[in-house]
């Protein structure tokens, strides 16, 4: 592997500072703590650091020499609301709340680019690094997109890195067009109407016509869809009643949906509705849906094609899959793919075997209680970032 030596030799800092992260996770939006580490890390490479858009967000800007091209890296940089099993050292110090994504790494492998390039900036254009909020809740990057973000500093191309759990470590994944899914999550409410469970013909029962509707949703992946077309349906809580012999007035169900492709994830959401209302409507209720989408993470050709490159060039070719099998997972990256050209690709972590002593039974999975991220990629992540950028900003306009 060709890893920058300076780089190599930060990865015991990196290490560090990866595991301070992981041990202060905060939720999307609530970053506070986070970001101002960030900022302070850059601000003491010498960076310009620029705050407050996405909420939470962090943007460093880093001149090179004179050159019009700018590019974009980018990391996520919120927790998600688990309980963490891990006893280490580095565990969680917020209840509640885990970095069970690998978003602490991401923000370091950025980090560790951001202290080589600072001091090693002999290249052409410009170094926008954008660290965003609240990925877990497919917004962060939205908001930084609608507060302006490339109006306010332009970018050629923007990319993104996501650790990937089960894939060999110092490896990579990239694809042309749809590498992670894009989602709808919806809550479906059933109004319906209480009564004594021992007199039923005096009620309207959501509990009932909530059963009906898990299972007729199953209907519109198998009977609607296209076969040809990727895509999952899943409810994933179902809650109502209080007592054992109250029918409840109301029941809620929550679930998402993953598609590949906007025209299929609108069909699935439009025909949710449609089965829901007409169920409910068969069994004397009445149905609220909302809706919530985040869409596709769709890789522009030319920018997959050309971070591949990059890749072999680290790693070697076989340790880069240029077309790798997209996953039903969702990136709110996305939305700055729409944009901006750019691409998002998957660095191998391993099977977990990196794990210190007191770790969880779990596996080492993305939003597994027992996941923890690989601090032994952090170099090459980075690695990544540099010659990326340095690349990318050596092409002529």
């Amino acid at each position: 592997m060709n890893i920058i030596p300076e780089i190599q030799a930060m990865n015991e800092d990196l290490t560090s500072l990866r595991r301070w992260f992981h041990a202060h996770p905060e939720l999307g939006f609530e970053e506070f703590q986070t970001s101002d580490r960030i900022a302070a890390e850059l601000e003491s490479y010498g960076i310009d650091v620029y705050r407050g858009l996405g909420k939470t967000g962090v943007v460093g800007i880093l001149q090179g020499n004179k050159g019009n091209r700018a590019i974009g890296l980018r990391a996520d940089m919120d927790a998600l609301p688990m309980h963490e099993l891990n006893m280490f050292a580095h565990r969680s110090e917020h209840s509640g709340k885990m970095h069970a994504c690998g978003h602490d790494g991401h923000i370091v492998m950025l980090l560790g680019a951001a202290r080589f390039l600072s001091t090693n900036n002999n290249f052409k254009g410009t170094v926008v690094f954008i660290f965003s909020p609240a990925e877990e809740n497919g917004s962060g990057a939205k908001v930084m997109v609608d507060d302006g973000i490339f109006e306010r500093f332009p970018v050629d191309a923007v990319f993104g890195l996501h650790n990937w759990p089960g894939i060999e470590s110092n490896t990579f994944g990239v694809r042309s067009g749809a590498i992670l899914a894009g989602s709808a999550e919806f809550d479906i409410r059933i109004i319906g109407m209480g009564a004594h469970a021992a007199m039923p013909h005096n009620g309207r029962d959501p509990i009932l016509t909530g059963a009906h509707i898990v299972t007729a949703l199953q209907g519109i992946i198998t009977r609607n869809k296209n076969p040809l077309e990727t895509a999952v349906l899943t409810i994933a809580r179902f809650h109502s009643g209080e007592a054992r012999n109250v029918i409840p007035d109301e029941a809620v169900l929550t679930g998402t949906v993953r598609a590949l492709t906007e025209e299929t994830l609108d069909l699935i959401a439009a025909r949710i509705q449609a089965v829901a209302d007409n169920v409910a409507a068969a069994h004397e209720c009445k149905v609220e849906f909302n809706v919530r989408r985040c869409p596709a993470t769709i890789n522009s050709s030319d920018e997959a094609r050309f971070a591949a490159s990059v890749m072999r060039e680290i790693v070697g070719d076989n340790a880069v899959d240029d077309n790798i099998e997209p996953s039903m997972g969702t990136e709110d990256f996305s939305y700055m793919l729409r944009a901006r050209p750019g691409a998002l690709a998957f660095l191998g972590a391993g099977d977990g075997s990196h794990r210190e002593i007191g770790h969880g039974s779990g596996p080492c999975l993305l939003h597994n209680n027992s996941y923890d991220f690989n601090d032994a990629i952090l170099p090459v992540g980075s690695t990544y970032w540099v010659e990326l950028a340095r690349t990318w900003l050596s092409i002529p306009a």
